[in-house]
């Protein structure tokens, strides 16, 4: 077996394996959310409600 013959998939291994790893960085608990228009997020009500201007 050649060192081409191992390297080269070992190296396909780790590019896939690469955006799991960054994912798993990625805290779990806060999800994004976009709101309409014209809202905004509010933490307390865990909603987005309509801004005043």
């Amino acid at each position: 077996m050649t060192t081409r013959a191992v390297t080269t998939p070992l190296a396909a291994l780790c590019l896939s394996l690469l955006p799991m790893a960054a994912s798993a960085k990625c805290g779990h608990d806060e999800a994004r959310l976009s709101c309409a228009q014209g809202t905004v997020w509010d933490e307390a009500a865990k909603a987005c409600v309509t801004t005043t201007s």
